[in-house]
């Protein structure tokens, strides 16, 4: 089992900024006590207007 992400999440964030998204946050919703990154994966959140 690897720990690196699948995708890059610069790049991720890139691509959702030319779609008109505006990044967020970053975490990674299993963390240690120490506040150390140990999950495998991270939730990015982006927002963006809503059309009317």
């Amino acid at each position: 089992m690897s720990s690196k992400p699948n995708e890059d999440y610069r790049e991720v964030i890139k691509n959702h900024a030319k779609q008109g998204w505006r990044f967020v946050q970053i975490f990674s919703p299993d963390f240690e006590t120490s506040g150390v990154a140990v999950g495998s994966y991270y939730e990015l959140i982006f927002e963006r207007p809503i059309k009317q």
